[in-house]
């Protein structure tokens, strides 16, 4: 094996693929790098995306030294160490900190004077947006990046970068398949180039014997994929369940990721669904949590079982409707200010479970209906306990 990941990561800012949105021509972030001035920078973003190596470029635009942590095994005594070299002179270093959002309160307070100060440019990177674990001390010094997984045309562009270099014999389809299956991921897709390498003449049954699985998970440009998602989800949502389970197997025949399809299950279960049948929920979560634990083949039964279940169960889209109607008010600028009697600690709240179950109070300081109850399956009974309890008073 070559290591290709390594062997074409990038080593200037010109070679780096990817994220224009972050670092067009005349983009802030990179204006700030070329000028020298850098702020404190937290980059989250699927694997492969370029997080790592574009902090790396950061280091040697500055021409600083380049400290790297992760923080599954971070230790501060370790940091304080490496700080101590640099205390009495003019150098400022990069401090990388990997799986960033591992860190714990106490570990991010050490981190505060560093950044308030100055002593290093602090960077971290995440497969997970950090925001939550990062506390709002932290996130007031500095500012929060999100890397998006590389498109097809940045994979082929690395693709062609490392076959003019290697010339090798590479059937088209097995392009085609180390760029769609990989995700947007071009570390994934050098990885599973370098092993296929090691054969005479790479085709998609070798990938396949190496990758029988796609890594995508619904972010990579591919119509093909895009549509039939689309198809399986509408079918559910139109209670056709052959059409439904078609789509399902035609998107396992190609390779998607169980999980991404779970995934999209989930998101119906509630939007399409809700309480009409809430179980149908339950039933999804439980698929996602499957399928996360067993893959394929026997994946391919209990996502059936789930397609099945969705498209064969009662639909409502009250809770989606009256979500997206609560929050389109809030942006327009309705913003009311909380009722005393509910306030923390207020004398004059009422509780419900000394009143029977309910009791009339003030929850908004005006009303307000966002929740249109149907007579569809469970919604029916929902709405025919709420309004009888409130009937009785």
């Amino acid at each position: 094996m070559k290591n290709l990941a390594n062997l074409f990561r990038p080593k200037t800012l010109e070679d780096f693929v990817g994220q224009t949105h972050l670092l067009g021509k005349n983009s802030p972030l990179k204006l700030s790098l070329l000028s020298g001035d850098f702020p404190h920078s937290f980059f989250y973003g699927t694997p492969g995306s370029g997080k790592t190596t574009f902090a790396n470029l950061v280091a040697k635009e500055l021409q600083k030294p380049f400290l790297q942590f992760n923080a599954t095994n971070f230790k501060l005594e370790e940091l304080r160490n490496s700080l101590k070299q640099y205390h009495h002179t003019l150098t400022k270093p990069i401090i990388f900190i990997d799986e960033v959002h591992r860190l714990n309160k106490a570990q991010q307070e050490f981190l505060l004077p560093v950044m308030e100060n100055y002593e290093a440019i602090i960077i971290g990177a995440s497969t997970q947006n950090p925001y939550y674990s990062l506390t709002s001390s932290i996130r007031s010094r500095s500012l929060l990046f999100e890397f998006f997984p590389l498109n097809n045309k940045d994979l082929e562009m690395i693709l062609q970068k490392v076959l003019h270099i290697y010339p090798i014999s590479i059937t088209q389809e097995a392009k085609e398949y180390l760029i769609s299956s990989s995700a947007g991921d071009g570390r994934a897709m050098l990885n599973l180039l370098d092993v296929a390498m090691e054969s005479e003449k790479i085709d998609l049954d070798t990938l396949k014997s190496l990758r029988p699985t796609s890594l995508n998970d619904g972010s990579i440009e591919d119509n093909t994929h895009y549509n039939l998602i689309s198809a399986m989800i509408k079918s559910i949502r139109g209670s056709d369940e052959n059409a439904a389970i078609y789509y399902l197997a035609r998107l396992i025949c190609g390779g998607e990721n169980p999980e991404f399809i779970a995934r999209r299950l989930v998101i119906l279960a509630s939007e399409d669904i809700g309480n009409a049948n809430p179980n149908a929920l339950n039933i999804a979560t439980s698929t996602m949590l499957a399928v996360s634990k067993i893959g394929y083949p026997e994946s391919r039964i209990i996502l059936s079982q789930c397609v099945i279940y969705l498209s064969c169960s009662p639909k409502s889209n009250t809770a989606y409707n009256a979500i997206n109607e609560a929050i389109k008010l809030i942006n327009e600028g309705e913003i009311l200010s909380i009722p005393k009697n509910i306030l923390p600690h207020s004398k004059n709240y009422l509780y419900p479970h000394n009143h029977g179950g309910w009791v009339k109070q003030k929850y908004l300081q005006k009303p307000l209906v966002f929740v249109k109850h149907t007579q569809k399956a469970f919604e029916k009974t929902l709405f025919e306990w709420i309004g009888k309890i409130k009937g009785n008073q």
